[in-house]
């Protein structure tokens, strides 16, 4: 079973992604199991504070070190050869191919979705891997950690129905579009199915599908 755990101020961003559709199946066919922790949970004093002014100066907050710290390491002593991911715009670019070894991997992931201006660099230390999902800046680490978690769960064996699902699927060679596809009916509003779908010839199939794949740019 792949163990998932994200750490997050908002845990509840994640009810409608992890408890539907593929997220959902896998869970109920055991395959993986998802776990939050509430970062507030490790915050510091009374007011469970999680944030402080950056030394130097500037606008905004930073996560503090010690509930993020303290927060991983529950989640480490959950499953403690875990994975820990931090989600970042100056980490990896993530892509298929990276899903597919991290659904492969007997590993399970912890999850740091970052919020405010950033976090204390000193949580780097317990880190193994940086991903971003684009040279773009979100709100906070949520988003790019549902992304993650979908793209890796539905490629573990079992979740999707087809044992080819996988391998016709964009990006699995690493740089080919799927082909256009079509079903019934066999026009509508005057767009017609190519006849070559519709010939029961399989070698015409396969050869349209491969001349009408698109190349990632």
């Amino acid at each position: 079973m792949k163990k998932i755990q994200v750490i997050t101020l908002f845990p509840e961003m994640f009810d409608g992604v992890l408890n539907n559709s593929m997220m959902w199946k896998a869970q109920d066919k055991q395959l993986a199991e998802f776990t939050l922790l509430n970062l507030r949970e490790f915050g510091l004093g009374p007011r469970r504070t999680v944030d402080d002014t950056p030394y130097g100066g500037g606008d905004g907050m930073l996560l503090k070190p010690e509930p993020l710290f303290a927060a991983v390491e529950q989640a480490k002593a959950n499953d403690p050869s875990a994975k820990v991911l931090l989600m970042t715009p100056r980490g990896q670019r993530w892509v298929q191919a990276t899903a597919q070894s991290y659904a492969d991997s007997d590993a399970g992931y912890i999850f740091i979705c970052g919020r405010y201006e950033g976090y204390d660099e000193r949580i780097v230390s317990l880190v193994d891997q940086q991903i971003s999902v684009g040279d773009y800046v979100l709100t906070g680490g949520e988003l790019p950690a549902m992304t993650i978690i979908d793209s890796i769960v539905r490629l573990i064996p079992g979740v999707l129905g087809g044992a080819m699902s996988t391998e016709i699927e964009s990006f699995s060679d690493g740089e080919t579009l799927e082909f256009p596809q079509y079903t019934r009916p066999e026009e509508f509003r005057g767009m017609k199915v190519p006849e070559v779908l519709l010939s029961g010839n399989h070698a015409a199939i396969d050869a349209w599908r491969a001349q009408n794949s698109f190349k990632a740019e």
